[in-house]
């Protein structure tokens, strides 16, 4: 049987009438600015759900429908338009009366079961159930009004459904769209009048920038703006060519995390190492960004070996990087700044990039993860969101990133019918990053998410069990 996605409804969800003011119009900050050029960021969440479609569209899919309209009036950006205007008008989101979001109602034959299996899988699977977003309009004066997200509804009869997000990440987060999902799930399960979260706050003039960074940003805008057409069907077709490419996940445990803490610090201490911040995100990424090092250096050796086998290989080939500096790049959350008084309910980008490196030396060593929390922990604790990036003299190819937080709390999005079983980042297809969550274990574990090669995975799987091991002694 081929597999085939039925659209049963094609719909459009607004606030409730009368909810909202005619019009609002919200700037883009700096931090905002920034991700214009971003790719449409695409989140899927697996529902079990054992009835049949009819069942489905009675009985879940009107309270969906009603909860998300009363979601909107708090979290209206997502159903209005990114507005790119000509110099010297500003980029911002403007909400109009009657502006809605689409939702799309699907049916699918494909086996449940296999998108949801813990075992590598092909990238592609999941890409027909991701919603395409309307393609910006052009107005006459060449404003370029962009539909800020859409959604997607599959359901696998008798098996469960998939809820699909594809939105603009210049309007947001990814701690305001999980407020937004936790907003829309909390009234989804409820009474549908109240829920228990707090509402976003939208004042976005509370974003200070005293260096003047979104002029610079601005320019950049005004004399090469985006394209005008979503790029969502060639990054697949992109993608389903590189056959080779499979999603990995794994978990590293509450145990591990806790025995990985220990590890660093009674080390640290030996080698004169001081820990300025050492949390779970910075042992894990500290774990991986070496267990990564690791795996390209092997990569990098098995190519010399052929090169040599087939009498092509040169000096360069040959040269030995170890002096070449790696680096590993994430992103932060400034809300959590006590200097900067931004609410953890502010609605918008509040991100700034953090950026490590170190020699590849350094990490392949004994005490590399030591290394490498050392220096993520100092950038952490150095991270100013008033200064202009600085040059990171990383080569590409050596750069590590993480995206995702564990503290979104992303299986605990429950609308009723149960937590996630699965939730993935589908615009992630690049083997240099790495996508963190929480578990969907609730041992406050970590699920770690990457795009391989296929032959990649046992390796670094192997590799990643080695370090675990040693860092067994604790017990």
């Amino acid at each position: 049987m081929v597999d085939e996605v039925k659209i049963i409804e094609q719909c459009q969800v607004s606030p409730p009438q009368g909810s909202l003011p005619s019009s609002i119009n919200l700037p883009l900050t700096h931090l905002d600015l920034f991700w214009f050029y971003c790719p449409l960021v695409k989140r899927i969440f697996y529902y079990n759900f054992p009835h049949s479609t009819q069942h489905f569209l009675q009985t879940s899919l009107p309270i969906l429908k009603k909860s998300l309209s009363l979601t909107l009036q708090h979290f209206f950006p997502f159903c209005s338009k990114s507005i790119l205007p000509p110099k010297p008008q500003t980029p911002h989101i403007l909400y109009t009366q009657g502006d809605s979001l689409s939702l799309t109602i699907c049916e699918s034959n494909s086996n449940f079961n296999n998108l949801i299996s813990n075992s590598p899988k092909d990238l592609t699977l999941a890409y027909p159930f991701v919603p395409l977003t309307s393609p910006p309009t052009t107005l006459q004066d060449g404003t370029l009004l962009f539909p800020t997200m859409a959604i997607q509804i599959t359901i696998f009869p008798n098996f469960g459904f998939t809820l699909c997000f594809s939105f603009r990440h210049e309007i947001v987060d990814g701690k305001s769209f999980h407020h937004f999902i936790k907003f829309w799930s909390s009234l989804s399960k409820g009474n549908l009048e109240i829920s228990s979260l707090p509402l976003p706050f939208h004042k976005r003039e509370i974003i200070q920038d005293p260096k003047g960074l979104k002029q610079n940003h601005l320019e950049k805008l005004w004399n090469s703006p985006p394209k005008t057409i979503e790029s969502t069907i060639s990054t697949h077709d992109h993608v389903s060519s590189r056959n080779n490419l499979v999603r990995y996940r794994f978990n590293l445990t509450r145990h591990h995390v806790d025995n990985l803490k220990k590890w660093v610090v009674t080390k640290s201490q030996n080698i004169g190492l001081e820990m300025l911040h050492l949390s779970t995100f910075v042992v894990t990424c500290s774990l991986l960004w070496v267990s990564m090092v690791k795996l390209k250096s092997q990569d990098k050796k098995n190519i010399i070996v052929d090169c040599v086998a087939d009498e092509v290989t040169n000096n360069s080939t040959l040269e030995n990087d170890l002096e070449d500096n790696y680096g590993f790049k994430c992103l932060m959350d400034m809300r959590n700044r006590f200097e900067l008084s931004i609410p953890s309910t502010y609605f918008g980008n509040c991100l700034m990039p953090l950026e490590a490196k170190l020699p590849k030396w350094k990490l392949l060593e004994e005490n590399g993860i030591c290394e490498a929390a050392n220096v993520i922990a100092r950038e952490i604790s150095l991270a100013n969101p008033s200064k202009e990036a600085k040059k990171f003299d990383v080569k590409s190819q050596n750069i590590t990133r993480a995206i995702g937080s564990p503290k979104f709390g992303v299986y605990e999005t429950n609308f009723g019918w149960g937590n996630p079983i699965l939730s993935e980042i589908l615009h992630v297809n690049d083997s240099s990053e790495l996508l963190l969550s929480d578990s969907k274990d609730g041992d406050g574990g970590i699920e770690v998410s990457m795009v391989l090669e296929e032959a990649q995975v046992k390796k670094f799987s192997d590799i990643l069990e080695v370090e675990l091991r040693d860092i067994v002694v604790f017990e």
